[in-house]
């Protein structure tokens, strides 16, 4: 078992829920979490996961900001949740329920551009893949069954994370390299929002094979810092289950978590 200090240590985004004066508990206080899936996922290889509070808002007090976290932590997850607010990327809501968290954004773009400043690989899951093609310039369907005709229904309430369909892989990917051999597999899905524009920063990976929306990215440039992200919540997937087994995706997050880690150690020159 490896030391405490020799663990890999993987930043998660924090989910929000917003002051609200009609909730019994933490009446009227703002409240940040994880979903607990995503960090044991993460924590599964031994990794340890630091859940990464917002530094600023009306209760901020002391100096700590987003940068302090980027260089002390090894690499960033994305975490999945609410939807992108359409100013993000230029838009109107186009219905009231589809106005997203603008307060997240602003905290998930800041958050991913220190990590971005230090050259820190980022990994996006759902929320985290639309947010990083946002970042990075690209837009959004802000409801796929609305804007995307003839669409797969990618979100049931009733069935939540049991609601599944089929993914191809684009062959000659990075993806396609940690699947040799797959092109098709099976993938949870739990979301209404998706990429229309994809930023050009990145490559898609892989599409929903019943109406072409794009499931997994990649950052084109494999000379800079590692960013990918997928549509779907790797985390769900139970052993032994036909879904898409989630452990190549996270070895290749972390084996490019730990690569950047040993190029920046001081003693990586000596």
């Amino acid at each position: 078992m490896s030391t405490v200090h020799s663990r890999l240590k993987i930043g998660l985004s924090a989910c929000f829920s917003h002051a609200d004066h009609a909730r019994s508990l933490f009446t009227g206080k703002t409240l940040q979490y994880v979903e607990q899936s995503i960090a044991h996922w993460l924590m599964s290889t031994g990794a340890m996961v630091v859940m990464v509070p917002c530094p600023t808002g009306s209760t901020q007090r002391g100096d700590v900001t987003y940068e302090h976290y980027a260089q002390w932590l090894d690499g960033l997850v994305m975490h999945g949740g609410a939807d992108v607010w359409p100013g993000s990327y230029g838009e109107e809501p186009l219905h009231e329920n589809w106005a997203g968290d603008r307060i997240r954004d602003e905290y998930d773009k800041a958050l991913v551009a220190a990590f971005e400043a230090v050259g820190k690989p980022i990994f996006g899951v759902c929320r985290g893949l639309q947010l990083l093609n946002v970042a990075f310039g690209g837009t959004l369907y802000q409801d796929i069954n609305t804007q995307v005709p003839d669409s797969f229904v990618h979100r049931d309430a009733v069935t939540y994370d049991l609601n599944y369909h089929s993914v191809n892989i684009l062959q000659g990917s990075r993806l396609s390299r940690l699947y040799p051999g797959v092109e098709r597999v099976r993938v949870n899905s739990i979301h209404h929002q998706a990429i229309k524009r994809l930023a050009d920063t990145f490559e898609a990976e892989a599409f929903s094979v019943s109406d072409g929306i794009i499931e997994a990215i990649r950052r084109k440039d494999p000379a800079r810092s590692y960013v990918a992200a997928v549509q779907w919540h790797p985390e769900f997937h139970q052993s032994g289950s036909d879904t898409i087994d989630d452990a190549a995706m996270l070895k290749d997050f972390l084996d490019a978590v730990a690569a950047c880690r040993a190029a920046n150690s001081p003693f990586a020159k000596s």
